[in-house]
């Protein structure tokens, strides 16, 4: 846990009581502020109590004598309107601020050598910032992985000298961190995404843009007109700007071409690494990946020597495109994560000739923009609600079965793809659908899925079939 002790002695308002909210409290109890919490949920004031958190209603508290107003990046700041709590905070002039902010501040208090990266984008996020903490761990750093990926910020140790962070931001998080200043700061992309509570594209990348602003480096990807002019603007203001490509060549900057990451400096082209192999960075959007994570590290200080070598041990992220088992000439890729037909789009497009099991509930659109990948697909197996209607969509373009469920699936995917002589063949569970008609949530169905795969004759596991982990 990270005590908040910038706080200490002072009233705190905070608002969103689920896991990152409950452990901010307890983060701000730590160090020793005065906190009062609230959350729309009785279930979750009443767990929050029970854990020694002090709760009210926050429309009965005097709120000209608090310090600070805590939310959760889970509640609206702004749109579609401000929550009734930043209404309130707002018209008393108490500063709105998340958990993000909270670890910028005690950083800067106590450690603010200490190396910190801080990724963001639309699409890529969550693997750039495994892989960047991957590479800092195995060249034997300590190393802090939390944020938006999964883990609250404050519940990692304390910043000091050496130790480094890297940590994941949404939108919304950006939002609440108005002193937001990492070491190395990534953008990756941009493109429409949660305009719901953004209301308009440029407001969600001025959002986007805070992060990279205030970094000592910003690792910028070009490859989008927002991002391209975020770079063009940062650098103008004096930040060092590395940018990113995977789709052009550029004079400085680090490029994909083809599976080979280029580090161009001056115009000089120098070779980093080729990605050909290396099963778990697979596509061209993995390679924008890498090249992000290559211009962080270095940023940081990391040798190339140990970026090379973490980039070619990465294990991948859990239920993201990760290869999890091996018989013969086909592999068992876990893309659970896929929960829409743009993330599941990577994965088609990576490999070749895929035994492709699809399906769950279905999202708006369906799998129509698919289209182009389904001359890849051998035979798709389709489960849950999804199944007719994916069935429909794929007519004659693709041969396919209704599988019903994730077992029979994988039990039908697998026998075909063992009988196919044209060359390495993927099964793959991308189902570009959520899970909620048959699973609790995308990670109990990629955990069933490996299950499956690690109970057929002659699998070779490429993870631990328990933990997911390499």
């Amino acid at each position: 846990m990270i005590p908040v002790t910038t706080l200490a002695g002072k009233k705190v308002a905070l608002f969103g009581l689920g896991g990152s909210g409950s452990a901010t409290a307890k983060a701000l109890i730590a160090g020793g502020a005065d906190v009062i919490a609230w959350d729309d949920n009785p279930d979750s004031v009443a767990k929050a109590s029970a854990g020694g958190i002090r709760t009210a209603d926050l429309h009965t508290i005097d709120w000209s004598a608090q310090a600070l107003f805590v939310l959760s990046p889970g509640v609206p700041l702004t749109h579609p309107k401000p929550h009734w709590t930043v209404d309130l905070a707002r018209a008393a002039g108490v500063d709105i601020v998340g958990d993000v902010e909270l670890f910028v501040r005690e950083r800067r208090a106590h450690a603010p050598d200490c190396p910190f990266v801080a990724i963001t984008g639309t699409n890529g996020k969550s693997t750039t910032t495994a892989l960047i903490a991957h590479i800092l761990k195995s060249s034997g750093r300590d190393t802090q992985l939390g944020g938006n990926i999964g883990t609250a910020v404050l519940t990692l140790d304390p910043p000091k000298s050496e130790r480094y962070f890297v940590v994941e931001c949404s939108s919304y998080q950006i939002d609440l961190a108005p002193t937001l200043n990492p070491s190395a700061g990534i953008l990756l992309n941009l493109t429409p995404d949660h305009l719901d509570r953004h209301g308009t594209m440029q407001h969600y990348a001025d959002v986007k843009e805070r992060l990279v602003a205030g970094s000592d480096v910003a690792v910028v990807g070009v490859d989008d007109s927002h991002s391209a002019l975020i770079a063009d603007r940062i650098e103008r203001a004096g930040v060092k700007v590395i940018r990113i490509s995977r789709r052009s060549v550029l004079a400085d900057g680090i490029y994909a071409e083809g599976t080979k990451l280029i580090q161009a400096t001056g115009g000089a082209m120098l070779p980093f690494i080729d990605l050909e192999g290396i099963q778990t960075l697979r596509g061209s959007h993995n390679a924008q990946n890498a090249a992000a994570a290559v211009a962080a590290c270095l940023a940081v200080g990391v040798s190339a020597e140990d970026i090379r070598a973490g980039l070619a041990s990465f294990p991948g992220l859990k239920h993201r495109m990760q290869p999890v088992g091996r018989r013969g000439n086909v592999v068992f890729v876990n893309d659970s994560k896929a929960t829409n037909a743009d993330a599941a789009a990577p994965a088609l497009s990576s490999y070749n000739r895929i035994y492709w099991i699809a399906g769950g509930l279905p999202k708006a659109g369906g799998i129509t923009t698919l289209a182009p990948y389904f001359p890849r697909i051998a035979k798709a197996y389709l489960i849950g609600e999804a199944a007719a209607e994916f069935a429909a969509t794929l007519g004659e373009a693709a041969p396919y079965e209704i599988s019903g469920t994730l077992s029979q699936a994988v039990a039908h995917a697998a026998a075909d793809a063992e009988r196919d002589e044209t060359g390495p063949v993927a099964v793959m569970l991308s189902p570009a659908c959520a899970s909620f008609d048959q699973y609790k949530n995308f990670e109990v169905r990629g955990d069933a899925f490996v299950g499956h795969v690690a109970a057929l004759d002659g699998v070779t596991m490429l993870i631990n079939s328990a933990t997911g982990d390499k």
